[in-house]
């Protein structure tokens, strides 16, 4: 059984679930790398990055469940044997728990996987948002506007989207400003 928190491990899992996937994995590798440079310069735990590179696992076809890719992927990897704080952090990542609402989730959401509020669960926010489809950077604006345009009005993803744009913009600015203050003078 692979070392999910091992970053070879990680990647190598992310590569045979995710398969033929360019565009998918294009993005997960620019989460990733960027989730890296973050931990880094911030001092987190290197979970996170493991967590990066498993954080849309649930988008492989055959680990869709419930129609909400982080409990999915956190399921998957939970029985795969990933450490509980991966499969927590994957199974959050992004505000899922705005779209778990959405979909009558929530609450199983919250029971199998609490979320974790703190500067490595956010670092995971930001990543995944300031990094495009084809994995290059793009800002947070930009990237909420472009997975808007991607869904119709009235889907689930849209909706959780555009409802969690303002929170989360602001977690992506406090990763900003901690990156900031991080950098060397």
């Amino acid at each position: 059984m692979p070392d999910l928190v091992d970053l070879a491990d990680a990647k190598a899992e992310m590569i045979r679930v995710l398969g033929s996937s360019a565009t998918r994995r294009q993005h997960v590798r620019g989460v990733a790398r960027t989730a890296a440079n973050a931990c880094r310069l911030l001092r987190t735990s290197e979970i996170v990055v493991s967590a990066a590179w498993l954080h849309d696992i649930g988008y492989a076809p055959e680990l869709a469940a419930t129609g909400l890719h982080s409990l999915d992927g956190a399921r998957y990897l939970r029985t795969a044997g990933a450490e509980d704080r991966i499969c927590r952090l994957v199974a959050n990542h992004t505000h899922a728990w705005l779209e778990a609402e959405g979909r009558g989730l929530a609450e199983v959401l919250a029971a199998e996987f609490p979320a974790e509020h703190s500067l490595t669960a956010d670092v995971l926010t930001y990543a995944d948002l300031t990094t495009s489809p084809t994995g290059e950077s793009i800002g947070v604006e930009a990237r909420i506007a472009e997975i808007l345009r991607r869904y119709p009005s009235d889907d689930v993803v849209h909706c959780s989207i555009a409802n969690a744009a303002p929170e989360l913009i602001a977690t992506v600015r406090r990763v900003e400003a901690a990156l900031a203050a991080a950098q060397p003078r």
